[in-house]
């Protein structure tokens, strides 16, 4: 693994990337409560594949630069901007949550820099209709947006960041391992508050999404996850290009909860749709 920062959109990032230099470009965004470090073992897999793989710490998580602001447009042209300087475009785009929210903004706004996009665990936001259950399952989108949120995610040693993977992965006994790289991220001063201050920009439908992907997609849905498959299927209409609905057990972090199964179906997609 390589450390390294990257010069994009105005900003300073700090990146992590597995594979040569020279080949085909893979970059992967992740979300919240999380940080580059998620994507290790799927960095290290996509390297095995042939595969350049840079995944950066967004905007807002330290070491990356915290300033805002943190709405979708800003971050899909963060994505943009990694794959313009890192000179290796058109390139696969992988994103998970708050990520995968920015790769559709990627997409929509540069498709010429997206070969592929893969999404995990959020549909596309502007299909997504609100219900009651759906109210109840995001409630965290309403209680991080409350005074004081960011003091009381760090009780306790942000034990909260535990409840949320737990809450969100129910059927997963999640390793205390798992979180302890996010939560050295968010105890970096001003780092909690920016990650979170993601959810202000929440509610609205930005320019971005209101546009609709042209660019071949693929949403990995776990059928454990707050968000039912059927709301990736849904999602159809916001593409004009391929789109496709894979499916894993597994709560949002399914990525993690089981890497083996979905690297190999990841490696299926890849094979079908961009191959080295």
């Amino acid at each position: 693994m390589e450390t390294a920062t990257l010069q994009a959109n105005g900003r300073t990032f700090t990146t992590l990337a597995d594979g040569a230099e020279d080949a085909p470009l893979v970059v992967l965004a992740h979300g919240f409560p999380d940080d580059a470090n998620t994507w290790n073992e799927t960095r290290a897999h996509l390297a095995a594949l042939g595969y350049r793989a840079v995944s950066p710490f967004m905007r807002g998580y330290a070491p990356s630069d915290l300033e805002g602001p943190y709405d979708s447009d800003a971050l899909g042209a963060d994505i943009a901007g990694w794959i313009e300087a890192l000179g290796s475009g058109p390139a696969i785009v992988i994103g998970h949550d708050w990520g995968a929210s920015a790769s559709y903004a990627a997409a929509a706004q540069r498709p010429d820099l997206v070969r592929l996009l893969i999404t995990l665990a959020i549909p596309h936001p502007a299909s997504i209709k609100p219900s009651l259950s759906l109210a109840w399952a995001v409630r965290h989108f309403v209680t991080l947006r409350l005074p004081g949120a960011a003091n009381r995610i760090r009780r306790g040693d942000l034990k909260h960041i535990d409840e949320l993977w737990d809450r969100w992965s129910p059927k997963w006994n999640v390793p205390a391992e798992e979180t302890e790289s996010v939560k050295r991220t968010l105890r970096h001063p001003g780092s909690l508050e920016a990650a979170i201050a993601y959810y202000r920009h929440a509610g609205t439908i930005s320019d971005s999404h209101k546009k609709k992907v042209e660019v071949p997609t693929v949403s990995f849905a776990g059928t454990d996850d707050i968000l039912p498959v059927s709301a990736h299927e849904a999602a159809r209409s916001r593409f004009n290009n391929t789109y496709e609905v894979v499916t894993l057990p597994g709560g949002h972090f399914v990525h993690r909860e089981h890497p083996d199964a979905f690297h190999e179906k990841l490696t299926a997609v890849l094979t079908k749709h961009a191959p080295v």
